[in-house]
């Protein structure tokens, strides 16, 4: 068995995940959005599963490097991360229609980078500058921070669709009251947050060792910072302002902008030191 299939296995559960959350959220059915979470559940086991088994294609081609490298191995890697950070999160707080708008989009990634003619799903030998210990901290630390954020734009639109809801037995009835989803959405703003500044540290000092400076306003570079002095923007406005309710809602869509061009833009329209990572 490949890892390619598995993948494709884990990319097909988080579809018929996200159908059996969305049956649960319209139809106001409990059973249903159950469902969802056992089939989320059993796409990140497929998903961990396909990651050690692509990990393993690596060494049998002689290569043996983290599957991590290129941009259909990140992309995955994304897609995992936010059906693993959304899946807990239900779990701690038991908001089962989380589901009904994280699981779409890691099926979404999954399914770009299964189909997408300009993604190269081959395994390839890293480059010079990826030969170092630390790509895996770079890199996870960055995804996890991603993945954060793409799960708090999830509840951000929760929290405007729960506020448009009309009355109680209304569109929005199932979804948390809006006091919960404004706290969640700033917990995982913070969560985000603090990986993505592990992620900006641990490459600076890779950059350092591959390039012999810590930082050099690469494109990829300059919209990171962008990134986080966006999202430290809301969490200091947070603190200080109160910003809160729709305002934070409409911020964390914002912020998935932001984060989708900087690792999507970066790769595909400005060149630099990380063009290789649209390879």
């Amino acid at each position: 068995m490949s890892s390619s299939l598995l993948f494709g296995l884990a990319m097909l559960a988080y579809i018929l995940a996200s159908a059996a959350y969305l049956a649960g959220l319209i139809f106001k059915n409990p059973k249903a959005g159950l469902a969802g979470c056992c089939l989320g559940w059993g796409g990140v086991a497929l998903h961990l599963l396909a990651t050690l088994l692509r990990w393993q294609e690596s060494h049998q081609a002689g290569m043996g490097h983290v599957p991590l490298t290129n941009m259909y191995e990140s992309l995955v890697f994304f897609a995992l991360c936010v059906a693993l950070i959304a899946l807990v999160l239900e779990y701690r707080v038991k908001i089962r229609t989380l589901g009904a708008f994280a699981m779409p989009l890691a099926a979404v990634a999954m399914a770009y980078a299964s189909f997408a003619d300009r993604i190269d799903s081959s395994i390839k030998p890293l480059i010079p500058a990826l030969q170092s210990n630390w790509l895996t901290a770079h890199v996870v630390t960055c995804f996890i921070g991603y993945g954060a954020f793409t799960v708090a734009a999830a509840l951000g639109l929760m929290y405007l669709l729960k506020k448009r809801a009309a009355t109680p037995q209304g569109s929005g009835a199932l979804l948390p009251d809006l006091t919960v989803l404004d706290d969640l959405i700033h917990k995982s703003i913070i969560f985000g947050f603090l990986w993505l500044s592990a992620g900006i540290i641990s490459g600076a000092v890779w950059a350092n060792e591959a390039w012999g400076t810590y930082w050099s306003w690469d494109p990829k570079e300059t919209w990171s910072i962008i990134t986080w002095f966006f999202y430290a923007l809301i969490l200091h406005a947070r603190f200080t302002r109160g910003w809160n309710g729709s305002l934070l809602a409409s911020l964390s869509l914002v912020g998935l902008g932001v984060v989708l061009f900087t690792y999507f833009g970066v790769n595909f329209f400005l060149s630099g030191l990380h063009s290789y990572g649209a390879s």
